[in-house]
């Protein structure tokens, strides 16, 4: 071809023909493109400029699994979603070990003592009243709620200790009094008085701004000690009842048992434990339970009518479960405070406590069984 009609044509037809490749312009999607070499598809990146040759490619080629690769990320990235790790690099929260409490024999000894001695107490008490001769009794529970005070508030250690351990023992002294010399022997008086207490102990709280910040997280502190006092007033209510003496017997005997059976198990063989934190043992509960119920029946066999084996031994296993459980609750309830950074109380009221709550709730129990059963 001559370049000189090349060059010719070139000016004739100006812009609309490529001068270097004598190519008219086309409008379909092909024009402009070139046929390439056998090969992978050189990209964007790599398309000629007029005049030059195509740049050669310095880097590997990427393939589709490398775009695939990449692009995962580059997606979680958009999206605003993190990268999933493997699970070689999650660090999974080892669970803490807490070694489990030791239970230690002379303190369990000694506390199947104290509930040996209480029990012992409380029975031979109720042999002493009589009709119109109730006050040796009422004494005897008086001294004991003192104790339960004395135990409870300083387990407990609610706001304003003082003023509710203060309550507390004239809320006793008076739930004895009306049980002693009410015209009925019921327990409308009593639980008028359990109410009466309590309210005066949370105001007494309320009083101090220091003390008032606490009272909310105490009221069920409170509660149980002014309603533990008054629960020992159900005994003497049911001393005047016909056969209450002999129900009174039957329960604390049975309760009595139950709780030193138990501390004693829990001495020589606390298996299977119940909880790491509390020092007690599933085999002390249960047998505990099984010889209280089982010496409620013989005595229920000894005493007179309305008494049966089987009657005796109904009460007797309500009475000695209630004081038992509750015996163990309150382990819980002190493994519970100083698993929360409590400071532990005093050594004597913290293990007197267990035995006084058991024989507190078993007392009510009683009442309600003599009224169902007997």
């Amino acid at each position: 071809m001559d370049f000189n009609v090349v060059e010719t044509r070139g000016h004739r037809l100006g812009r609309s023909v490529w001068h270097d490749r004598v190519v008219f312009p086309s409008t379909s999607p092909e024009a402009g493109r070139e046929s390439w070499p056998a090969g992978p598809h050189p990209g964007p990146a790599a398309a000629p400029t007029r005049g030059h040759p195509p740049a050669p490619r310095t880097g590997p080629a990427t393939t589709d699994g490398d775009h695939r690769e990449r692009g995962g990320p580059r997606r979680a990235r958009r999206s605003g979603e993190p990268a999933r790790r493997s699970e070689d690099e999650i660090d999974e929260p080892e669970e803490e070990v807490i070694p489990p409490v030791e239970v230690r024999r002379q303190l369990a000894l000694t506390i199947a003592g104290f509930a040996a001695l209480l029990g012992v107490g409380l029975v031979l008490g109720a042999q002493t009243s009589g009709p119109g001769n109730r006050l040796p009794f009422a004494f005897i529970i008086f001294g004991v709620q003192l104790l339960f005070v004395l135990a409870w508030t300083m387990a407990m250690r609610p706001p304003a200790l003082l003023v509710v351990a203060g309550i507390s023992a004239a809320v006793a002294a008076f739930a004895d009094i009306a049980a002693v010399q009410s015209d009925v022997a019921g327990l409308a008086p009593l639980g008028f008085l359990a109410a009466g207490g309590f309210l005066a102990a949370v105001l007494g709280q309320l009083v101090r701004r220091v003390d008032r910040v606490r009272v909310t997280d105490s009221l069920g502190a409170t509660l149980l000690i002014v309603v533990g006092v008054v629960a020992f007033g159900t005994l003497i209510v049911l001393s005047r009842i016909p056969a209450g003496t002999q129900a009174i017997t039957v329960c604390l005997t049975a309760s009595g048992v139950a709780l030193t059976v138990a501390r004693l198990t829990d001495a020589v063989l606390p298996w299977p434990r119940l909880a790491p934190q509390v020092p007690r043992g599933a085999a002390g509960v249960v047998a505990g339970a099984m010889v209280g119920t089982l010496t409620s029946a013989l005595l229920g066999s000894y005493l007179v009518a309305p008494f049966t084996p089987t009657r005796a031994a109904v009460i007797g296993l309500v009475a000695a479960v209630t004081a038992v459980l509750s015996d163990l609750a309150v382990g819980y309830a002190e493994a519970g405070r100083l698993m929360a950074g409590e400071p532990p109380t005093m050594w004597v009221a913290r293990h007197m406590q267990g035995p006084l709550g058991g024989f507190a709730l078993a007392a009510p129990a009683a009442y309600a069984m003599c009224m169902l059963f007997l």
